[in-house]
């Protein structure tokens, strides 16, 4: 099986690194392409890019992934997704796995996230897949255990391998010790994420702002609540879609 490892922190990011080499455990291909640069917060976003006729793609060599296909590509998640659902790394590819990502994508931020908004373009392509994020150590000044991430990925991953189904799944894991995470559970997205933005001062050419660690209590069983607690957790998500249940009033607007 040839996996797709991607995400949004960019090429030269541990957590992409310690996916591929997780994937290459399993006995699969690990494909690697990384966007150029940092493009969190980037959504399923195409562009912008520096021509919007091309796309500069460069190998790279990988730490412990000698041998391992490689690329560095001036260009968001999303649309290194799309051009390898196109064969353009060495032919097609079978899953997209995304992450590890340094920081969660619980509750709204599943909105904005590159690494979730890479999944869900593979989604569209036919392509199941799997967005991993962990809490980030520097937010306590630990190290970040990326092995953590990845051996709680990995069961999930084969159960994505084995269906027939298109899922895309998005996956968040406290920085701990395996033996101390308090088990995988089944989650609800919450209202906010984790974070949250704090306007600290506004003048009449901008603003300044701080990111802050959401205090608001959260629903029993959603992503943002359960993480709290230590747990990891997991969620099937869709991408666009139409409302259900809502009659829109089009005899009026003719």
């Amino acid at each position: 099986m040839r996996v797709l490892v991607t995400n949004d922190d960019g090429i030269d990011s541990p957590g992409l690194h310690a996916m591929a080499v997780a994937v290459l455990e399993q006995g699969w291909i690990p494909v690697v392409a990384g966007p150029t640069t940092d493009w969190s917060g980037g959504s399923a976003a195409l562009g912008p890019l520096d021509d919007p006729s091309r796309v500069d793609i460069r190998a790279v060599s990988l730490p412990d992934l000698s041998g391992v296909s490689s690329h560095a590509v001036s260009a968001p998640p999303a649309l290194i997704v799309g051009l390898a659902a196109l064969g353009v790394f060495g032919g097609t590819v079978d899953l997209v796995l995304a992450g590890v990502n340094q920081g969660l994508n619980t509750g709204s931020s599943t909105l904005y996230s590159a690494t979730i908004g890479a999944v869900l373009a593979g989604r569209q392509r036919g392509l199941s897949g799997l967005a991993l994020s962990q809490v980030d150590s520097r937010q306590t000044g630990t190290p970040q255990l990326w092995s953590s991430a990845t051996d709680l990925a990995m069961p999930m991953v084969h159960w994505l391998a084995d269906r027939t189904e298109i899922i895309s799944l998005n996956v968040n894991v406290p920085n701990l010790p395996v033996n101390e995470i308090r088990g995988v559970h089944q989650a609800t997205l919450a209202p906010k994420s984790t974070i949250q933005t704090e306007v600290t001062g506004q003048d009449e050419s901008g603003i300044t702002f701080d990111l802050s660690q959401t205090a608001d209590a959260m629903p029993e069983g959603s992503d943002t609540a359960l993480l709290r607690t230590g747990s990891a957790t997991v969620s099937a998500i869709t991408g666009p879609a139409i409302a259900e249940g809502l009659t829109l009033p089009v005899t009026d607007w003719d």
